[in-house]
């Protein structure tokens, strides 16, 4: 054996396996990097756009109920993860989408979140040539390559990042917003009314929720780490909460204190190295995971549908590579409302996932047979006819019907959907669409 392999092994991060006891990690540092997803400058952006159409109650009550829901969802599938150990698109094979299923959950992940790798790694090329200068397409190369670095080194290194961007961003744009505040009246910030055209609470919660759904949906990704459902609740409760609060708020105070929803260029307006840091900062330990969950996915079709186990680790640095020269195409933007469609598709399969893995529990006993020995159950369905007419009909409900919360409706038909049918088709003989024999693969 290669000095290689069990270096290769390592860095695969339990892609097609269960995550072992032994390698759990301790929920703090899972916790940061949960704020991390949730305090990059899009945060703030949401928060600048709900504070110039709000008043700072209203658009707190719209930043906690959306908070709570996303916060749901995440506790949910995370609990799901983190007892079986397993990757969303692992996962979901034993959760309701068997192996057609978790194929084309598998596409839908991949191309989504490698899309959106490569518009914020456009945004943060543009972001740094308009702080150093230079052209365009070389920062994107950079800062590209940068983050699919990080990304090969899996788990560890993405937690290790996190620990260094988190603080450093923090400290560095409460530096530039706090010497923007201290010019004003915090009492009068909070008292004041919406600067711009009011937004009504249910707009700002669906806000809230639709912004970070899918980030919601794929916790298992993260999870599969925590070592118990108390750490799962901590470590979501916290990152959420936190990232919707501080970040959130600050950017509503920002709108009221200057009058606009472009708070960005505030936060930007400490050029040079302080400005370099920040975009850099916030940008990479959100970017990261886009490319790391969108890897997992194709590691698990390739291994459903081709029956050979790739290379996560060579699976990034392809992605990481298209991602990268879209950026540098600069064509990314024109693909934004397919990405945006994408995502529409995402939140039911978190519905489907919780009703299945919780309440109907066909494969109750296969998993906890093999999540005792460590391995993977050895049979799963090919398809499930009852998961695929759930999901269209909760993707076409969250498209089309456009009362409440889009990307909460569908996960919410579709769990229903999923529930009810479940009750009326004989689930014994459903479960006989093709059961396929899996390989016990250990770690």
């Amino acid at each position: 054996m290669g000095r290689s392999e069990p270096i290769n092994q390592k860095l695969d991060d339990y892609s097609l396996s269960r995550v072992p006891g032994s390698d759990r990690r301790h929920w703090f540092g899972i916790a940061t990097m949960r704020f991390g997803q949730m305090s990059a400058l899009s945060q703030f952006l949401l928060g600048a756009t709900l504070g110039f159409g709000m008043s700072f109650w209203h658009a707190f009550w719209a930043l906690t109920l959306g908070a709570v829901i996303l916060e749901i969802i995440s506790i949910f599938v995370g609990i799901a993860g983190m007892k079986e150990g397993l990757s969303t698109t692992m996962l979901i094979r034993w959760a309701g989408f068997g192996r057609l299923g978790s194929v084309l959950v598998s596409v839908v992940i991949a191309i989504s979140l490698v899309g959106w790798f490569g518009v914020q790694n456009q945004v943060f090329a543009d972001g740094l040539n308009q702080l150093l200068g230079g052209p365009v397409w070389l920062w994107s190369i950079v800062t590209g390559a940068l983050v699919t670095w990080v990304v090969i080194y899996g788990f560890l290194s993405m937690g290790f990042t996190a620990y260094i961007t988190v603080p450093l961003f923090m400290i560095i744009a409460f530096f530039s917003i706090g010497r923007e505040m201290s010019h004003y009246s915090l009492a009068h910030l909070i008292s004041m009314g919406a600067p711009g055209s009011v937004l009504t609470l249910g707009t700002g919660a669906s806000m809230v929720a639709g912004g970070f759904i899918t980030g919601a949906i794929i916790s298992p990704d993260m999870t599969r780490y925590n070592r118990s459902v108390g750490d799962v609740i901590k470590q979501t409760v916290l990152g959420i909460t936190l990232g919707e609060y501080v970040i959130g708020l600050i950017g509503v105070l920002l709108a009221h204190a200057m009058k606009s929803s472009d708070v960005i260029t505030i936060v930007m307006s400490t050029s040079g190295v302080i400005g370099t840091v920040v975009l850099v900062t916030a940008t990479l330990k959100i970017n990261d995971w886009n490319l790391y969950s969108s890897s997992l996915g194709i590691v698990n079709l390739f291994d459903v549908v081709f029956h050979k186990r790739i290379s996560r680790v060579g699976v990034t640095i392809l992605f990481g590579a298209i991602g990268t020269l879209l950026s540098v195409l600069g064509i990314l933007n024109q693909f934004e409302g397919f990405l945006t469609l994408l995502g529409v598709a995402v939140p039911p399969v978190g519905g489907i996932m919780v009703v299945e893995y919780f309440l109907i529990r066909r494969y109750r006993d296969e998993l906890r047979e093999s999540r005792e020995r460590g391995v993977l159950p050895t049979v799963y369905e090919s398809w499930n006819p009852i998961t695929l007419v759930s999901w269209i009909g909760a993707f076409l409900v969250g498209e089309f019907v456009k009362w409440g919360i889009p990307s909460i409706n569908s996960l919410i038909v579709a769990a229903v959907a999923y529930f009810v049918l479940s009750k009326v088709v004989n689930r014994n003989q459903a479960i006989t669409y093709g059961r396929v024999e899996t390989q016990e693969l250990v770690n």
